[in-house]
């Protein structure tokens, strides 16, 4: 499918067509766009001509569109919409996105929505998923799903089949559920089409089946459902009883949007924020690791004073001049241990045994220690600077990669351990706790070797 292109000349046609409001010619615009073009040009008008657009098309236009809204565009878009209107946008959706969209409102305007539903059993279903967490597999799974009792024969089974895949959108499995509605495992297409059509349900049905209980983080459910590559997976509760599945679509949400909270972590943004919040949100996300990075420029400055005996040795004050170099080194190998081990906790990959990590993490660093440490020896003959000197600060450079290779392996590793989000190891938390530690090795190791 060509990608379709939305440039600058077609959405100031539009922009004017609404404005005269030449409503044939926008249904006509809109009518051959998949619903992902309509939700980026909804987002790229202003919020009067955006609610212009919703009222003028049908539902089953812009219904998975403002499903795929940013939330807050869809927040000021359903503020312009009534009741009656909002209704019959969710009832084109699927009951995980209605739920979503119903979930953003106020819970006085929910009930007058829920009310306007016309479909009972879809109001019913919606107003079920509402009580899950939205961090849970309750909170992202939807009911429509394809189920048949293991009892039916194959011919009433494909009755049966056809019946309920008329309000699915997508069938991605067939399960089957005995009498009390407990999952019992699936059924291949494959087999179902190749049996007799006489034959039962429970002789030709897969029992092993992969499933998440209700209660389940959704983190959790991402992890599995990437592991084994599945495009949809079961709901259950406590019982066993089927309740929903997850597809793939949503678990590429989580996945982005813990992606997107880890990478803020990691830039030293404690709130989850974007580039249009107000500035109050902004300094609230940013100043709390700013301020922990001021205490440790402190601590450095406070470490640089207890050295300040070397200012008097005319030939060690060059030492100084490395300072900045030391810290960055620190602060370096330290987010990149710990952007490689929180990576690897974020896709279950870090198993095993945590010395077994540790020496691995020497090891490696050791070598690239050793690597630029010969680049200062290196650069130190270059600007004919004291033999000893040099090889002192290479030694001291080789000891501060290690130690921040281990602090940046051994912190996030901890943190997941305790239920802490490890992605907060890797913004200034390493690299100021690198620098200080760097600083303050570098300095002791050369009053030992150099004796000042």
């Amino acid at each position: 499918m060509a990608t379709f292109q939305i440039d600058t000349p077609f959405l100031e046609n539009l922009k004017n067509l609404i404005q005269e409001q030449e409503d044939s010619k926008l249904k006509r615009k809109f009518k051959p766009m998949h619903y992902a073009d309509v939700a980026e040009i909804i987002q790229l008008l202003s919020q009067d001509e955006a609610t212009y657009v919703v009222k003028l098309l049908d539902s089953e236009t812009t219904a998975d569109a403002l499903a795929e809204v940013d939330p807050d565009i869809r927040e000021s878009i359903l503020d312009n919409l009534s009741a009656k209107e909002i209704a019959l946008e969710v009832t084109e959706l699927d009951t995980d996105d209605a739920a979503d969209i119903i979930l953003e409102l106020s819970e006085d305007r929910q009930e007058k929505v829920m009310s306007q539903i016309e479909d009972d059993e879809h109001a019913q279903d919606i107003r079920e998923l509402l009580k899950y967490d939205e961090n849970t597999a309750g909170g992202l799974m939807a009911k429509e799903l394809v189920k048949v009792k293991e009892d039916l024969s194959v011919l009433k089974c494909l009755n049966e089949m056809r019946a309920q895949a008329e309000y699915v959108t997508r069938v991605h499995s067939i399960y089957v559920v005995d009498e009390k509605n407990r999952l019992k495992g699936r059924l291949s297409l494959k087999d179902l089409i190749t049996a007799n059509s006489k034959d039962k349900v429970k002789d030709i049905f897969i029992p092993k089946v992969d499933f998440v209980t209700v209660d389940q983080e959704k983190e959790e459910v991402a992890k599995i459902m990437s592991k084994y590559d599945l495009e949809a997976i079961p709901v259950v509760n406590q019982k066993k009883e089927l309740l929903g599945r997850i597809t793939i679509d949503d678990i590429v949400d989580v996945i982005k949007e813990e992606a997107e909270k880890d990478y803020q972590l990691a830039a030293g943004i404690s709130n989850d924020v974007e580039a249009d919040d107000t500035i109050f949100e902004l300094v609230r996300a940013r100043l709390p690791w700013l301020f922990l990075g001021l205490l440790g420029g402190l601590g450095s400055v406070f470490i640089l004073q207890d050295f300040e005996d070397i200012m008097s040795e005319p030939q060690l004050r060059n030492l100084f001049f490395y300072t900045p170099l030391i810290a960055a080194m620190a602060g370096n190998v330290g987010v990149q241990s710990s952007a490689i081990i929180v990576q690897g906790l974020a896709n279950d990959v870090v198993k095993g045994s945590l010395f077994n990590r540790l020496v691995k993490e020497i090891g490696l660093s050791l070598i690239n220690g050793f690597a630029l440490a010969l680049v200062i020896i290196i650069f130190g003959l270059i600007s004919q600077q004291e033999f000893n000197v040099s090889l002192t600060i290479a030694g001291s450079m080789m000891l501060v990669i290690v130690v921040a290779a281990l602090v940046g392996t051994f912190i996030p590793i901890v943190l997941d351990k305790r239920g802490i989000d490890p992605a907060i190891a890797t913004g200034p938390f390493i690299t100021t706790a690198n620098d200080i530690f760097g600083i303050f090795l570098f300095f002791y190791i050369a009053k030992l070797v150099l004796g000042f």
